[in-house]
């Protein structure tokens, strides 16, 4: 006689998919914090319907049908996490005042190791670093949540179409249809899923270093060369965008409140599978936080930055609110 599973069976078996899961949330949400709390709230209805758990599907699939359901539910009454990029043509004055829109619930990036994506060990990587990128998951937030669970089910998690129907309670044909659309739609303003995301080449770390040391030395000169001649510069919850090198120069000429070299500094981290930088701003003799930027390079040069004043992420990325103030590049330790 087979022994009915307990709830201590689901706590061990079920807690390593647990950063696999919070980007599946995270991919359906646009937000971390939104998807800690449907990863909880997975977790607990699991655990109470574990005992009439019948092992018709695996644990995993059981586990992904409970928290797009979540997802599904909670995108009933909350609005699409958009970028600046993802609300009308860029700025034509990179000089005139920012604006700034709290009311907008914006996108968030996610540190790599909360979702299974870090590359110290590509062994143990539950998170493809295509699934998670910014621009993908940006593009999901035009989708209308069943298009974007069927899509995600299908195309990330490779489910057969029968699957994606029990999951999201529709038809076999009607998940086909719906994934038809949600891929001609995603096909107009992001990469593929599928795409690969190559570890930075030699040449782009170097770039990466010009950045940083540009940036912190207050070069704009050299800062800009560093672009692709259509590269994209946004900050939500500010709602302007910038395209271009000299836009992007006028920008950080005329807004950034850094006035002279060590003013800003960059720590590095790791976001959505790609480069990203805390930086802390100086104020007096500390260093306070300041934004989090994450980078995406196009060959050798930057080819959109996407700066977050949402200044809550540090929390998230496990970064402090402040650090002693940094001595001036050149100035010696």
């Amino acid at each position: 006689m087979t022994e009915k599973p307990t709830n201590e069976d689901f706590l061990r078996l079920a807690d390593p998919m647990r950063r696999e899961l919070l980007a599946h949330c995270y991919r359906m949400m646009g937000s971390v914090h939104d998807a800690e709390d449907l990863v909880q709230e997975t977790y607990l209805r699991a655990w109470r319907g574990y005992e009439g758990f019948e092992g018709r599907s695996s644990l995993r699939t059981w586990l992904y049908r409970i928290a797009t359901t979540a997802c599904l539910t909670a995108l009933d009454s909350r609005s699409r996490r958009p970028l600046p990029t993802g609300l009308g043509a860029p700025s034509e004055e990179a000089s005139a005042p920012l604006v700034q829109d709290t009311e907008v619930p914006w996108l968030e990036p996610v540190p790599d190791t909360m979702v299974g994506a870090g590359g110290d060990d590509p062994a143990a990587i539950v998170t493809s670093r295509e699934s998670i990128r910014l621009a993908f998951v940006a593009a999901l937030q035009h989708l209308p949540p069943r298009q974007r669970a069927v899509l995600i089910l299908r195309d990330v998690l490779k489910w057969k179409a029968a699957e994606v129907a029990e999951a999201v309670g529709t038809s076999t044909p009607a998940v086909n249809s719906i994934l038809q659309r949600a891929r001609a739609q995603l096909s107009q303003v992001s990469p593929s899923p599928d795409d690969p995301v190559e570890p930075l080449t030699r040449e782009q770390r170097a770039q990466l270093e010009r950045y940083v040391a540009a940036f912190e030395n207050y070069d704009v000169d050299t800062f800009v060369d560093l672009f692709t001649k259509d590269a994209v510069w946004e900050m939500p919850p500010y709602v302007g965008w910038y395209q271009g090198p000299d836009a992007i120069a006028d920008l950080v000429r005329t807004q950034c409140p850094a006035e002279r070299p060590g003013d800003l500094r960059f720590v590095p981290v790791a976001a959505n599978g790609q480069p990203a930088f805390a930086v802390y701003f100086r104020e007096g003799d500390v260093h306070r936080r300041f934004a989090i930027m994450v980078l995406t390079f196009s060959g050798a040069l930057i080819g959109h930055v996407a700066m977050f004043f949402d200044t809550h992420l540090f929390e998230t990325f496990g970064l402090p609110e402040q650090k002693d103030a940094w001595p001036a590049p050149g100035a010696g330790l």
